[in-house]
């Protein structure tokens, strides 16, 4: 007869690493809130249906130990014109012990070794992005707060910039526009918005150019505004002040510190500074596309 010892567990660093498939999404969401974020179902999944979730399994059998999610953009999934990456959490028993950096150099120098990069960071996770290469160059801050109309009424005059619900036919439009001013092609994102967003609005000109868009989805008890892409501070003050119309709930958004003006205006009409994330890219000197056009990210997860 054969006698064993006690099974020693492996390393923390040697599990192994797998995909995740949208029947994670519930353990995703346990792990969200395992570190104190929200739980966020609805975006986890749209993150899994768009794109490709990475992840541990916690040795104890409790779910997942550790998740990011990689978006990929352009015409060629196995070699795209830029990825971001999202959602890179650590349970909170197995933090401090080497999973994020394995997760993340796995994803970063293996699966998209050569691949423009894109991330937003805390102020936590920085200096491990900043240790895989990544650079910041830019950054965003963060606002929350119930919107409230000025009472003076002298938001941007309808006539100036006309906002509409967006309709099948726009499709088309806006997947342009955003190609044009995200600098590249996200259409396996951005056709989704219509079933993941409660609200899809175009802005135009007087001539019936499509100059922005934007979207309201849910997110917990708050709606959040993102994408918006705008021509200009009128434009995207007009359509966040239509898209504030549609809903009670406090709004949420994720704006570029560059856009001065517009913060400003959003702070005036009830949303606080809740925080700054950096954003950061790598084998790439910044974003690409027309930052003056894009205000704020679909969801700082996805870029």
């Amino acid at each position: 007869m054969i006698h064993s010892g006690a099974v020693t567990p492996p390393q923390l660093t040697e599990l192994p690493i797998r995909a995740l498939t949208p029947g994670d999404l519930r353990h995703c969401a346990d792990l969200s809130q395992d570190r104190g974020w929200l739980r966020e179902d609805h975006k986890w999944g749209l993150l899994l249906a768009a794109g490709d979730g990475y992840g541990i399994d916690a040795p104890d059998g409790q779910g997942l130990a550790a998740t990011c999610v990689v978006t990929r953009y352009g015409p060629d999934p196995v070699a795209p014109d830029l990825a971001a990456i999202g959602m890179v959490l650590v349970a909170d028993r197995y933090a401090r012990q080497g999973l994020g950096r394995r997760l993340m150099t796995h994803v970063c120098d293996d699966v998209l070794k050569g691949i423009p990069l894109t991330l937003h960071a805390t102020p936590y996770g920085r200096p491990l992005y900043e240790e895989l290469g990544f650079d910041t160059t830019g950054r965003a801050e963060m606002l929350r707060g119930a919107f409230t109309h000025d009472p003076e009424n002298t938001d941007p005059a309808p006539t100036a910039v006309q906002v509409r619900p967006a309709t099948a036919e726009d499709l088309s439009r806006i997947l342009r526009l955003d190609a044009d001013v995200f600098g590249a092609d996200r259409t396996h994102m951005i056709t989704r918005l219509p079933a993941f967003a409660d609200r899809l609005v175009v802005a135009e000109d007087q001539a019936g150019e499509l100059i922005g868009y934007a979207a309201l989805w849910p997110n917990m008890d708050t709606h959040v505004i993102g994408p918006l892409i705008a021509r200009d501070t009128a434009g995207a003050q007009a359509l966040v002040t239509a898209l504030a119309a549609t809903t009670d709930r406090p709004l949420r958004t994720d704006v570029d510190e560059r856009h001065e003006e517009l913060l400003a205006w959003l702070k005036d009409r009830g949303l606080g500074s809740i925080a700054f994330n950096a954003v950061m890219t790598r084998d790439i000197p910044g974003l690409p596309g027309d930052w003056t056009r894009r205000w704020a990210p679909l969801t700082v997860a996805a870029g």
